[in-house]
């Protein structure tokens, strides 16, 4: 009752192919594969903007001679 052998998945495997059929299953992989090279892409892209975002704000930062807290970290207790 534990773990399937390596017979089960074969098994599986096999009748997956018989009622899919190979060309669907190779379509269904290519589909599979073309969506994680666009999800790759996107979060590369999301990065490289969050990347720009943060340094036009410490470029404005140090242009404003701010500190990132505000004025409250130079308050006086």
């Amino acid at each position: 009752m534990g773990s399937f052998s390596i017979w089960h998945w074969l098994v599986v495997l096999g009748i997956v192919v018989l009622v899919f059929g190979t060309k669907k299953l190779r379509g269904a992989g290519g589909d599979l594969g073309a969506a994680v090279k666009n999800f790759k892409s996107a979060m590369k892209d999301g990065e490289a903007e969050a990347d720009k975002n943060t340094e036009a704000l410490r470029a404005e930062i140090i242009d404003s001679g701010k500190s990132p807290a505000g004025d409250k970290h130079n308050e006086k207790v």
